[in-house]
C-alpha cells in the first residue's frame, strides 16, 4: 500500500526580480542616451585639432550661404532668421541654455560674425561653434 505525501515539491519560477532588473535597465538606457537634434543638412564644417565635444543644445543654426540659413530645420535669410528669433518669448529663451552655430567652410567670416551679433542682441550668450575633428 502506497501512501500519499502529504507534501509535495512545488516548482515555481518567480520572474518578479527579472523583471525588475530589466525594468531598471530600461531606465538606464533610457536616462543616459542622448538625443542630437542636428538637421540633415549637408554642410563640410571647417576641420579643428583642438574642437571639445559639446552637449548640442535645442537651438542649431546652420549657415549654408547669406541667403540660406537654417534654424533646426526651417530654412530662412538674414533678415527672417533675426525675425524668428526676436519673437521667441522670454520663457522660451530661458529653456535654450546653449545654441550651436554650425557653418559651411565656404562661409565668410563676416556672416558668421553677423549671425552671432544677431543671437547676442536676442539674448543668447551661450553660442558654440560646431567644427569636425581633424587628426
Amino acid at each position: 500500500m502506497r501512501f500519499k505525501r502529504r507534501m509535495t515539491t512545488q516548482v515555481n519560477v518567480n520572474l518578479v526580480p527579472m523583471i525588475d532588473v530589466v525594468f531598471q535597465l530600461v531606465i538606464f538606457f533610457m536616462v543616459s542616451t542622448t538625443f542630437i537634434l542636428a538637421p540633415g543638412i549637408s554642410i563640410v564644417l571647417p576641420g579643428s585639432s583642438t574642437s571639445e565635444p559639446v552637449v548640442m543644445g535645442k537651438l542649431i543654426v546652420t549657415v549654408v550661404s547669406r541667403d540660406e540659413i537654417y534654424l533646426n530645420k526651417e530654412k530662412f535669410n538674414l533678415d527672417g532668421l533675426e525675425k524668428k528669433l526676436s519673437a521667441l518669448t522670454l520663457k522660451e529663451k530661458e529653456k535654450i541654455r546653449t545654441v550651436v552655430l554650425q557653418g559651411d567652410q565656404s562661409v565668410s567670416y563676416s556672416l558668421i560674425i553677423e549671425i552671432l551679433d544677431i543671437l547676442r542682441k536676442n539674448g543668447f550668450k551661450g553660442v558654440n561653434l560646431r567644427t569636425r575633428e581633424v587628426r
